[in-house]
Parts: structure tokens; C-alpha cells; sequence
């Protein structure tokens, strides 16, 4: 067994163990405690949340005191502590939803999302940028001054200026890579802080 397989393995059966939907939960873990992307008490929107492994981490991390909108073009099983909006992400009137139930801005966006993969990598890369450039139109509306922001980015010939795009709207952005992910997997992460 690879190690690659052996740790996709141990996060999946944590995820498990611990009541995550799926192993991505860790990733955002481990973001945030590198970033302190979400603390408690903040309100959270997450862009393209199905299975919900994100939206459950955000409801943990933000706690009694904070508010998490899961938003995906899919139905999503409700999640405890977590406010559900099937809808898709091109769709801008998403933003006025989130705005109402929250009844002030956001204090972080995550997007953890992806297209349904067809397997031809420069249409799928193409397509998750899209995708990611529709987030941010949400994102402008309903984050905060100062708040965070994380993308998942597939690496490819569209990330750099989606990096440049996204840069210009917060005071720092870093690139990084999770140990949860996959080591053959082209993902990374933009996590965007302080938006200005």
C-alpha cells in the first residue's frame, strides 16, 4: 500500500469516527489552524458544500455563538447547527439570502468546490476556476471588511491569474497545500486574508 493510499485511508476512517461526511473536513482543520481562517463566533458561508464535511467543521469551529449557510447545487442532508441553501453558485441572489438570514455580513467564505469531473483535466481546471470566479461574486457581497476567505484551486494554466484577480480584494494570500490531500491530487488552496 502506497503512503499516499494509507493516508487517504486514516483520514477517511477519521472522518468516519468522528461523524464527518468526508475526509475534506480535515483539510479545513488543518487551514485553520495554520490561518485562523474561522474563530468563534463568526458567521460562515460555505460555496459548494456537498457532501457537508466543510459545513460541519465551520459549524465546529464557529461554535454556540456563530451562524454557518451551507449553499450547493445539490440537495445537502440538513446539518446540525447549519442553515441550508440549495441553489447554484452563478445564481447572485444567493448572496441577498445569505445576507437576510445572517442579518449582517459574513466573517469568512470557504470554497471546497468542484465540477462534476468529466476526466479531461483542462476542460475540469477550466470549468473549477469558473466556478471559483462566480464564488467571488458571491463572496464581494456578503464578506465582511477584513474577513477570510479560503478557494480550492486546481492547479493549472487559469490558477495564477485567478490568484492575481482574488489577491487584489484581500491584504494577504497564501498558497498551501493540506497533508489531508491527496499527494497525486493537483488541489491547492488559496487562503485569502483580511479583505479589503
Amino acid at each position: 500500500m502506497k503512503l499516499a493510499d494509507a493516508r487517504k485511508d486514516f483520514y477517511r476512517r477519521l472522518a468516519h469516527e468522528q461523524g464527518f461526511r468526508s475526509r475534506s473536513a480535515f483539510k479545513l482543520k488543518e487551514l485553520n489552524q495554520s490561518y485562523r481562517i474561522i474563530g468563534p463566533g463568526f458567521n460562515v458561508v460555505d460555496l459548494g458544500c456537498a457532501p457537508g464535511g466543510w459545513t460541519q467543521m465551520a459549524v465546529r469551529m464557529a461554535g454556540n455563538q456563530g451562524k454557518v449557510i451551507g449553499v450547493d447545487l445539490s440537495y445537502v442532508d440538513e446539518i446540525p447547527g447549519a442553515h441550508m441553501i440549495q441553489s447554484d453558485v452563478s445564481d447572485t441572489g444567493v448572496a441577498d439570502e445569505i445576507l437576510e438570514h445572517f442579518g449582517r455580513k459574513a466573517d469568512a467564505v470557504i470554497c471546497d468546490l468542484s465540477p462534476q469531473v468529466s476526466g479531461n483535466w483542462s476542460v475540469d481546471h477550466a470549468r473549477q476556476i469558473s466556478l471559483n470566479y462566480d464564488c467571488t461574486k458571491i463572496m464581494d457581497a456578503v464578506l465582511s471588511h477584513k474577513g477570510n476567505a479560503v478557494f480550492k484551486v486546481f492547479d493549472g494554466e487559469f490558477s495564477m491569474e485567478f490568484r492575481d484577480y482574488v489577491s487584489k480584494k484581500f491584504s494577504r494570500i497564501n498558497l498551501t497545500k493540506p497533508k489531508a490531500s491527496r499527494k497525486q491530487s493537483s488541489e491547492m488552496y488559496y487562503v485569502c486574508l483580511g479583505f479589503i
